[in-house]
């Protein structure tokens, strides 16, 4: 009991000096409590969602696998509805038909897509769907120049009732007057929902009046779900996907599922490598509270304290600080949770924080995570107070190096510093980039745990070298701050290794965006012979509508104009393997417009009747070459026997592993329904008329949305804006990290200086100015920040080369090191230890001078 007296004492004593460890646990538990509580809160959203608007039981056309993508829905007869309206236990069969093959414009001709990339949803009218929305302003459609649009679509695009939208699907294009507008009862899924008149939906976007995507059947009093399945299969047969409103949930919440389990552990990754940063900062808290009471406890074990009651003492300081961080980080990350929610919203998500979901295992997780990490990470220090001798009460405060540990610590940093970089060397060497792609991840690892174990041998180097460079010019003071931060070499590691891992993250993400850019605009420059691509979209998702295509083709001064799609089918090779796969159907031309290298054969030829080509890798697998004939059973249509033209080689990262055939050829053994529109269209300007077919097919393409013409310049644009956008969202993740070690830095300048409060009124008494203090102590805390600085961006530099070398056989060909990105960078490690020694400086300087020279 008076251990346990003792050690709640001495926490509140020194409070202040745990506070920023605090803060630490706090941002560590929060960022993992409200990824819990957010992707929670999602998952059961749309679980009530799904489970509030399915039908009873729903019937839907028989999924294929691998269909060809025409941009129209598969569906059922229409006159299957009277046949479920007469099957037992069915009260009504309502009809649907829904597509999100989609684009709706407005008025000026702009796209009403959700700015989140979610779908845009086009769907008839019927009294199923109040069960997801209920009419808030206006009326249903009643005419098939009449449509509704979701109230969150209508607010962020500003449609009011009255206003025009115009509908454009694979079948035809129609308009249609705004006439009211609906609001979710539970959530916006985030997509931009628009209903019209069934009949209109049929013939727009099905392209025929005899046909619905689904049905939605109503179960009759007393009749259950599985019991009304069972009567509907008995009645219609097989040939149908049945499910009830529960199998139609699951499937809904399945489908969901793997991208909020992505972002939940995406974000929870993150976490921990803020959890692990925070580590760095509450060992250098407890070591230096240690330290600084060494007298103290060396007094303690002369009154009789055993070392497990001085270790014991210890670890309860850190079980409080773990327990009052953890709480407070628990109800941050609620908060956080809810300010994610409005985040989500502004893209277009709405959900509502009066469904937050917060389970029982959440703050359980959140307790035990914080206390967990900051007794671990007290361990090694309270052990240090458990060897304190009582003899120690007669020196002054702190505790000499163990110079034989520090000799061992160094041996073992280098030798997993030495396992490490071995590793990486064998990844950049591997054949495969699965082989490659391990080796990288055990080398990374080994790295950063070799270089933080280093880390005191690191600071003798890296910190004389940098001062050598920078502290020469402040005279004295320079030196004294060099000095300072050389002290406790250990504590220097520890500080600089929090900073190490984010900034080493960083540096690596910015290598590996920025060979890809260049990658893949080295492999543009070289392969493509387009001046122009076409498509859909800055994915391609959708098929070229059959109108916008004809527009095209109309545009003038092209040289050529090549079509291009994608075919499902199933393959067997004269062996009688047979293998699912996927040919690119284009035009004869299409050899001209994308250059690709060829180990047998030519590609010409394989767009020749009846042709075909196989990639490299394809060939040797399934042992066929240049010569033998394909059986090719096109999903949704008849079976062709191609010849094999040509194998392409797979040293190229474009259209690496397609196998290629004619347009022709696809549509000889399509029917006109099962033929897949074209994904893209590559023009070729005629001799000095670029400019002039640029500015023709913007002019073609402009009562079209959703077409994007782009040349070569515009792609490359896309492709950076697309990877920056990706690094920005892992830059921000990496900022939690980054903060709690700058925390870090703060910590180890603000503890440092309590601990030197009588050398530093030794200081003053001997003339000293508070600006020289000041500087002195802002100095020692930059010297900090870049030698965390370098080592990182140096440790990042290794894995980011290693992973462009992994990833060189899968089209990362070219490594572009951002060195404007490492710049800033560096300079802004600077920038945040002045910073971050601002507190400390101005405490030190403040401090009365006897008082400090008096202090023990």
């Amino acid at each position: 009991m008076t251990v346990f007296k003792t050690s709640v004492r001495n926490f509140f004593a020194h409070k202040g000096r745990m506070a920023l460890s605090g803060v630490a646990v706090l941002l560590s538990v929060a960022f993992i409590c409200g990824t819990l509580v957010f992707t929670d809160t999602m998952t059961a959203t749309f679980d009530k969602l799904f489970g509030s608007t399915a039908s009873d039981v729903t019937v839907s056309a028989k999924e294929v696998k691998n269909e060809q993508a025409t941009g129209i829905p598969d569906t059922l007869p229409a006159s299957l509805q009277a046949r479920l309206a007469h099957v037992t236990g069915v009260a009504s069969a309502v009809p649907d038909v829904t597509s999100e093959d989609v684009t709706v414009a407005d008025a000026h001709n702009d796209k009403i897509s959700p700015s989140s990339g979610a779908p845009t949803i086009v769907s008839n009218w019927d009294s199923t769907e109040t069960k997801a929305v209920e009419l808030t302003s206006g009326h249903l459609p009643t005419s098939d120049r009449d449509a509704v649009i979701d109230a969150d679509t209508a607010k962020a695009k500003h449609l009011r009732i009255g206003d025009t939208l115009r509908v454009i699907a694979q079948p035809g294009e129609f308009r249609a007057t705004l006439t009211g507008i609906v609001t979710f009862k539970s959530t916006n899924p985030g997509a931009a929902v628009v209903y019209v008149d069934t009949a209109v939906a049929q013939s727009k976007l099905l392209g025929r009046t005899d046909a619905y995507t689904g049905y939605g059947l109503t179960a009759a009093k007393g009749v259950t779900d599985d019991q009304l399945k069972a009567n509907v299969k008995a009645a219609i047969g097989g040939h149908y996907t049945i499910d009830t409103a529960a199998e139609t949930a699951k499937k809904d919440k399945d489908q969901l599922g793997g991208f909020l389990n992505f972002m939940k552990y995406a974000m929870l990754g993150f976490a921990g490598i803020a959890v692990l940063v925070g580590v760095f900062l509450i060992v250098n808290t407890f070591s230096m509270l240690v330290a600084q009471r060494t007298r103290e406890i060396g007094l303690m074990r002369a009154l009789g304290s055993s070392r497990r009651q001085v270790n014991r003492s210890v670890l309860i300081e850190a079980v409080m600080l773990g327990v009052s961080g953890s709480v407070v980080g628990i109800g941050g990350g609620i908060g956080l949770a809810v300010g994610l929610m409005k985040l989500m919203g502004k893209a277009g998500l709405k959900l509502d924080s009066s469904e937050l979901t917060i389970k029982a295992t959440t703050p359980v997780v959140g307790l035990v995570v914080g206390v967990v990490v900051t007794v671990v990470s007290a361990y090694i220090p309270a052990r240090r107070a458990g060897r304190i001798s009582p003899m120690a009460a007669l020196r002054d405060a702190g505790t000499p190096a163990d110079a034989r540990a520090g000799r061992i610590r160094a041996a073992l940093g280098l030798l997993v510093c030495a396992a490490g970089v071995f590793a990486l060397v064998a990844a950049s060497r591997a054949d495969k980039a699965s082989s490659g792609g391990g080796m990288l991840g055990v080398g990374v690892l080994l790295t950063l745990v070799g270089f933080v174990i280093v880390g005191p041998l690191l600071a003798g180097v890296v910190v004389r070298a940098v001062s050598a460079v920078l502290l020469r010019f402040f005279g004295p003071i320079g030196r004294l701050a060099e000095r300072n931060a050389l002290r406790n070499p250990r504590r220097t590691g520890a500080t600089a290794s929090a900073l190490m891992i984010g900034l080493a993250l960083v540096a690596g993400m910015s290598v590996v965006g920025s060979s890809m850019v260049a990658s893949a605009s080295d492999q543009l420059d070289k392969s493509v012979g387009a001046d122009f691509i076409v498509e859909v979209g800055s994915d391609g998702g959708q098929p070229i509508t059959p109108a916008a295509a004809k527009a095209i083709r109309s545009a003038p001064d092209l040289d050529h104009l090549t079509e291009y799609t994608i075919v499902n089918a199933t393959l067997t090779t004269p062996s009688g393997r047979k293998v699912k796969d996927r040919l690119s159907a284009a035009d004869p031309t299409y050899p001209q417009d994308v250059q690709l290298d060829t180990t047998q054969g030519r590609l010409a030829d394989a767009y020749g009747k009846d042709a075909m080509s196989v990639p490299e890798g394809f060939a040797k697998d399934n042992h066929v070459k240049v010569g033998d004939v394909m059986t090719v059973a096109m999903v949704g249509g008849r079976t062709a026997h191609l010849r094999i033209a040509a194998v392409t080689s797979d040293d190229t990262a474009l259209e690496h592993g397609t196998l290629f055939t004619s347009i022709d050829t696809a549509r000889a053994y399509l029917p006109a329904d099962k033929m897949p529109g074209d994904f893209m269209m590559f023009g070729k300007a005629a001799d000095g008329k670029e400019k002039q077919a640029y500015a023709a097919l913007k002019a073609r393409t402009h009562d079209y949305p959703q077409i994007d013409v782009r040349d070569q310049a515009d792609y490359k644009h896309l492709i950076k804006s697309q990877v920056d956008q990706l690094l920005y969202m892992i830059y921000a993740l990496l900022a939690l990290a980054i903060i709690v070690a700058v925390l870090g830095v703060v910590n180890t300048l603000a503890l440092s200086v309590v601990e030197r409060t009588r050398e530093i009124g030794l200081m003053r008494a001997i003339g000293t100015s508070r600006r020289q203090l000041r500087r002195m102590i802002r100095l020692e805390s930059v010297v900090i920040s870049l030698f965390g600085a370098l080592v990182g961006l140096g440790l990042g530099l290794g894995w980011g080369s290693t992973a462009q070398q992994v990833l060189a056989t899968q089209g990362l060909h070219i490594l572009r090191i951002p060195w404007s990105t490492i710049v800033v960078v560096f300079v802004a490690s600077a920038v945040v230890g002045l910073l971050a020694a601002l507190l400390p400086a101005f405490r030190a300087a403040r401090m009365n001078v006897l008082n400090a020279i008096a202090t023990d």
